[in-house]
């Protein structure tokens, strides 16, 4: 067992830590840059490693990556990136703002081997964190435990692990070899025969569920695929320019400085931005896919609309599901093989941040502007939450959109909490 001291502890190397790991870098304070500790669980920085298909493609404009709103002179951009790789000239006549998503993966590992004081450990997963208390009771820091037995002692602790996959209770008795859900996609995939003749349902309406349904016909062409959804039909983002000043950075203060009821309010009426839609393109590819099918022959995929999915068992070797349709209320079986969910992710907290506050003695979460829990005033040692904020700082905070921004807001705070004055902008 190892014990390592650091001052800054961020758990998980996704994008929201990675922005963050750069605005450290270039912050102007080595001290807080060299003592800060980056946790990553894989062997490797992937963006969204289950659902890396070829075709793919980032929803956020190129110029939206870790650090461009915040220092568009920037070495860690995504612009520098591709000049880097001596791919700038190919990118700029692609003409698109939308880079393939496996691209994005590239550029944030690409900014992971190009940090120079912010390490980064790998093959890393917390096993439990603990607070440091001292004699009066207030937090003085944070004791992390890794599953290989190591501990790391830290001041400040920022959790940017993302969501926990959400699984609806109705399929919750099936076991997980029946189940996949798009968080585990392709790994899954990968497991099966690709010349397997399986029945697949994909359950749900949004992009997850709509690339899992098109991915299938690339990854199991043998397969007959049903998608199931609840509305009338997959749906289109609401992509006007207007609705996408939602996701400037100077409307998290709008949102925030907002009442809660009306915090609420916006956060119903922006579903179709982010959660419950998917990119207009993708769902045209997907209808003309349908349309040939029906035309040539050899059908062997339906989106099966205004249909819910009320009852999930096994019998005789195989998945059956209930489903009900919502315009006539008749329910009738559906037999399967494979079920894999589009259903998004938990909007609780996620079970390491419950636990920890559990552990802290809090009755519920309360996360300042710059996205710092309170512990109350005599607290010393803090903990920030991103991602997750969406109650608060509106429905971009799992988004890439705000990570620049968010990282300045998070290492100001940091600064402060230090006596160190914020540099001015460059």
């Amino acid at each position: 067992m190892a014990e390592t001291h650091v001052g800054l502890l961020a758990i998980g190397a996704g994008p929201a830590n990675l922005a963050l790991a750069v605005a450290i870098e270039e912050s102007g304070s080595p001290e807080l840059a060299e003592h800060t500790l980056l946790l990553e669980q894989s062997p490797e920085v992937k963006w969204q490693r289950d659902l890396l298909m070829p075709w793919a493609r980032s929803q956020v404009s190129f110029l939206k990556d870790l650090v461009t709103l915040r220092n568009p002179r920037s070495k860690f951009s995504f612009l520098n990136f591709l000049h880097d790789q001596n791919r700038l000239d190919e990118f700029i006549n692609l003409g698109t703002f939308h880079p393939f998503r496996w691209e994005v993966s590239d550029y944030l590992q690409w900014v992971a081997k190009s940090l120079e004081q912010v390490r980064i450990r790998y093959d890393s997963r917390v096993a439990s964190i603990e607070p440091v208390r001292r004699p009066g009771g207030a937090i003085e820091g944070w004791t992390a435990t890794l599953t290989d037995g190591d501990v790391i002692h830290c001041r400040d602790l920022v959790v940017g692990g993302g969501r926990d996959p959400y699984l609806p209770k109705v399929f919750a008795d099936l076991p997980s070899d029946r189940i996949v859900h798009s968080a585990h996609y392709q790994r899954r995939i990968r497991q099966l025969p690709a010349d397997a003749p399986l029945r697949a349902v994909v359950v749900g309406g949004a992009q997850s569920a709509a690339e899992m349904f098109m991915a299938l016909h690339d990854n199991l062409p043998n397969s007959t695929r049903t998608m199931v959804v609840r509305s009338v039909g997959p749906q289109n983002y609401q992509t006007s320019k207007f609705v996408n000043e939602l996701f400037y950075p100077s409307f998290v203060d709008r949102f925030y400085d907002s009442p809660p009821e009306v915090r609420r309010q916006l956060l119903d009426e922006m579903r179709l931005t982010n959660y419950a839609g998917a990119a207009p393109p993708f769902l045209e590819n997907m209808y003309s896919m349908l349309y040939q099918q029906r035309g040539i022959g050899g059908q062997r995929s339906q989106v099966r609309t205004l249909t819910e999915v009320v009852g999930a068992r096994v019998a005789d070797d195989e998945v059956v599901l209930d489903l009900r349709d919502r315009t006539s209320g008749k329910v009738e079986p559906l037999h399967c093989d494979l079920v894999l969910l589009g259903t998004g992710f938990d909007q609780r907290m996620p079970a390491m941040v419950r636990d920890l506050v559990d552990q802290v003695g809090l009755s519920e979460i309360s996360v300042s502007r710059c996205y710092r829990v309170d512990l109350g005033h005599s607290a010393w040692g803090a903990v920030y939450l991103q991602g997750v904020n969406e109650a608060t700082h509106g429905i971009a905070d799992s988004l890439i959109s705000v990570l620049a921004h968010r990282s300045r807001d998070i290492v100001a705070d940091l600064l402060a909490r230090r006596g160190v004055r914020e540099p001015e902008a460059v």
